[in-house]
């Protein structure tokens, strides 16, 4: 009877534990900010940015992607992070029915204190500000709008296949590029452990670059993440022993 009761409390006390991390990332709530366009019609001049994934086309990312001005950028913490927007409140500028666009977090809208908050300088501190890739916002309002007001909500990313991790570096230097993350899209700690290590930190360099200093040549790697609703994913032994830098290898991806 009192092993009865153990177990009850055991299995209570898991559930409970358990309940503070849902199973799924379930995004956030609705919020106000204004949303301007940068990168041209083809959104080339979006490539690169602040979160280090190079090309946005083939990292799959495309067009649906935004830089974010520093109130939501996070220092970076907020890359990789998706957000539903619509265009609200500008019936002469926004699209009839104020269709929603689903963008990733790629790059960092810069402030431009030269310029008023309100008048050029859209992401100053404190603004929370979307300069959206052209494409995405003329999905949204007219061109000739320039910036206007959105709501926005951070959702859940949906993305094809596994997270990737780019390993580029040399031997004493390992930077990890990891991508297409699904869930809450943003990492906030990375681990690798080689077939000969226990698992290391690796820390922040920047964006979505994670580095280690560790000689990890010749061994078979695993890696380990965990995005900002604390949910971890652990992929084993996605890299051979015969790895070489720039190579990609793609691990398993959170669930959605």
């Amino acid at each position: 009877m009192e092993l009865r009761g153990y177990v009850v409390i055991f299995c209570a006390v898991l559930t409970a534990v358990n309940a503070r991390i849902p199973g799924v990332f379930t995004g956030g709530q609705w919020e106000s900010a204004h949303a301007t366009f940068y990168g041209g019609n083809d959104a080339s001049g979006t490539m690169g940015g602040a979160c280090g994934y190079g090309n946005l086309y083939s990292q799959g990312y495309g067009v649906n992607t935004a830089a974010l001005s520093t109130a939501l950028f996070n220092n970076g913490l907020s890359c990789g992070a998706c957000f539903e927007l619509k265009c609200v409140n500008d019936p002469q500028w926004c699209h009839p029915g104020s269709p929603s666009i689903f963008i990733t977090a790629t790059n960092f809208c810069p402030p431009n204190f030269a310029q008023p908050s309100d008048n050029g300088g859209w992401c100053n501190p404190p603004r929370t500000h979307f300069d959206l890739a052209m494409p995405m916002f003329l999905k949204i309002a007219q061109y000739r709008a320039g910036i206007v007001p959105v709501s926005y909500r951070r959702v859940p990313c949906r993305k094809r296949g596994g997270i990737r991790f780019t390993i580029n570096g040399f031997r004493y230097f390992n930077l990890v590029l990891i991508t297409n993350v699904a869930g809450a899209g943003d990492i906030t700690q990375a681990w690798v452990k080689g077939s000969r290590t226990e698992w290391m930190s690796l820390s922040r360099n920047w964006g979505q670059n994670w580095q280690s200093n560790a000689v990890l040549v010749g061994q078979s790697l695993s890696f380990r993440v965990r995005g900002s609703d604390r949910r971890t994913s652990t992929s084993w032994n996605i890299v051979p022993a015969d790895w070489k830098f720039g190579q990609t290898f793609t691990g398993k991806n959170f669930r959605v």
